[in-house]
């Protein structure tokens, strides 16, 4: 594991996301989920509006249904061209997060009149939780940590499995209409199957902007603000972008995961320094989601998150 958190370190110090193989989830399972995301997005406006994006961040968001504000990278004005379906963890009726009514933990809303796709999602995400779990300890190997040092802090992981549609962007398009507008996603960890329809770019940490590579079989990773501010700014957030003017329609199944629920994340001590003393006071999923999302999904905005990863 040595080998693999100084690997992990130096891509999360110099570039900012990496990409895994052999990491044991079937292709077949990645190519269902890309099934169910466009199965979704296929139903009438009317039943995805029948679910519609709540207080809990679950549900489905519409068309230029956000902005990009929080976590925007450049100047941005116009809403996201894509549509886009949210899911969580399932949480059984009587689980005491639910009936105390905690933001974040509500119950997950599903198509009335689409056989499989529930249990086609549940089975991605997770996969998806599985395999984040198993690369949890080579982050804190690379953060010069116990293998073990962040087990308490992931016993039961947020979570959002996205499912977005990106319609084709029509040659006439304006030039600062995006799908996705540059932004750092706010995760710890953001998981990414690789998509056969090209359009995702990705800013490397000198501002250069490549086009994401497709690797067959492996999955993208890259770390969002909730890691860069846990490593006290020694990790990366990657910024990323998305236009789709590749002819058709584009899918993507991102995989968000996070610490526990109540987990208190204060800098990581290995992180700190006199050099680099603690940017950001303890804090936890909840606290820092709120924010996040007063600004992206018209709340009112909260103070105390800068705009990490620009």
């Amino acid at each position: 594991m040595p080998a693999l958190g100084a690997q992990l370190r130096r891509a999360f110090t110099e570039v900012g996301f990496y990409f895994i193989r052999g990491h044991g989830v079937p292709q077949a399972m990645v190519d269902t989920g890309f099934e169910a995301a466009a199965r979704f997005h296929a139903q009438p406006l009317e039943a995805k509006l029948a679910m519609p994006f709540n207080r809990d961040n679950i549900g489905y968001l519409p068309m230029r249904g956000n902005t990009s504000r929080m976590n925007a990278v450049e100047g941005i004005k116009k809403p996201n061209a894509n549509e886009a379906v949210f899911f969580k963890r399932e949480l059984p009726a009587d689980h005491p997060d639910r009936a105390s009514g905690r933001r974040f933990r509500g119950p997950n809303q599903w198509p009335a009149d689409l056989p499989g796709f529930r249990e086609a999602a549940l089975a991605y995400a997770g996969a998806m939780e599985e395999l984040g779990r198993r690369l949890v300890p080579i982050y804190a190997v690379a953060l010069g940590l116990p293998a073990d040092w962040f087990a308490d802090k992931f016993r039961e992981p947020m979570f959002t499995l996205r499912m977005t549609h990106y319609p084709q962007q029509e040659a006439t398009s304006p030039e600062d209409e995006w799908g996705l507008a540059p932004h750092a996603d706010t995760s710890f960890m953001t998981i990414l199957a690789q998509n056969k329809v090209p359009g995702l770019s990705l800013r490397l940490p000198g501002g250069r902007w490549i086009d994401a590579p497709a690797l067959d079989g492996a999955f993208l990773v890259n770390g969002g603000m909730m890691l860069r501010r846990w490593s006290n700014h020694t990790f990366l957030a990657t910024p990323h972008r998305v236009t789709n003017r590749s002819g058709g329609e584009r899918y993507a199944i991102p995989f968000f995961m996070d610490c526990d629920y109540d987990a208190v994340m204060a800098p990581v001590p290995s992180c700190v320094t006199t050099e680099n003393p603690a940017h950001y006071q303890p804090f936890t999923y909840p606290q820092f989601m709120e924010e996040y999302t007063g600004a992206n999904y018209g709340e009112r905005a909260a103070a105390g998150v800068a705009l990490q990863g620009a």
